[in-house]
C-alpha cells in the first residue's frame, strides 16, 4: 500500500477559528457566535460553506435568523479566515516530508472551500507533497458521506482497498471503512507515524 489520503483540519493543519475574532469582539460575543448548541450558529453554515454555498448566501440567511448586527460578525470571520491558519498540527510537517522521501504517494481529502485551501497551499509550503486534493465545497459533498470518499479514489486513480485514510474525526474514519479503505483515526504525528509505517509495511 502507497497511497495515503490526508484530511486536513485537525490532521494536517491547526485551524482555529476563533482567532479571527479575537482583538475584534469581547469574549462573550464570540462564545456567542461560535455555541455549539446553537442549531443556526457556525457550526451548521460552516457545514453549508464545506457544501458549497457561497459567503453571501450564508449571510443572507444567517442575518434573517439571527439580525443583522450579529451578522457583521459573521462577515468579521470572513474578512479575518486567513487567521484561523494558526500553523501545521505538530510533527506533521516532518511526517509529510519523511513518507514523501519514501516514495509515498500523498493526496487531500477535506471538507473546506477552495478559497481556503489556496490559502493553506500559500501559507504551508509542504501542502504542494499533496499530488491532489478533493474539497469538499468543489463536489458539492462533505465527509462522511460514503460518495465523496469513492469519488476522491476515483480522481487519484487508487484502489479503495488499498489506500489509507486519515481523519481525526471518528464519524469520517467510520464512514471511510464502510466502503473498504482501511482508515486510521489520528490524535498525533507521532502514532500516526507508527501506525503508517506498519500499514505500509516500513
Amino acid at each position: 500500500m502507497s497511497n495515503v489520503i490526508f484530511d486536513f483540519c485537525g490532521v494536517l493543519l491547526d485551524w482555529r477559528p476563533q482567532l479571527t475574532l479575537e482583538g475584534q469582539y469581547p469574549q462573550g460575543v464570540i462564545d456567542m457566535f461560535f455555541d455549539p448548541a446553537d442549531p443556526r450558529g457556525f457550526d451548521y453554515y460552516d457545514r453549508k460553506s464545506d457544501e458549497g454555498w457561497s459567503q453571501e448566501r450564508i449571510l443572507k440567511e444567517y442575518e434573517e435568523s439571527h439580525g443583522p448586527a450579529v451578522a457583521w460578525v459573521f462577515r468579521t470571520y470572513f474578512e479575518h479566515f486567513q487567521q484561523s491558519l494558526h500553523g501545521m498540527m505538530p510533527g506533521m510537517s516532518t511526517l509529510l516530508k519523511e513518507l514523501d522521501a519514501m516514495g509515498i504517494h500523498m493526496w487531500g481529502l477535506t471538507n473546506f472551500t477552495t478559497e481556503y485551501v489556496d490559502a493553506v497551499r500559500e501559507h504551508f509550503p509542504e501542502f504542494a507533497l499533496l499530488r491532489d486534493i478533493v474539497i469538499s465545497s468543489e463536489v458539492s459533498l462533505a465527509k462522511p458521506d460514503p460518495r465523496i470518499y469513492k469519488l476522491a479514489a476515483q480522481r487519484f486513480g487508487v484502489d479503495i482497498h488499498s489506500c489509507i485514510f486519515v481523519d481525526d474525526t471518528q464519524e469520517n474514519v467510520d464512514a471511510a471503512q464502510t466502503i473498504g479503505m482501511q482508515a486510521i483515526h489520528f490524535t498525533d504525528a507521532a502514532s500516526l507515524r507508527a501506525h503508517l509505517l506498519s500499514a505500509l509495511q516500513i
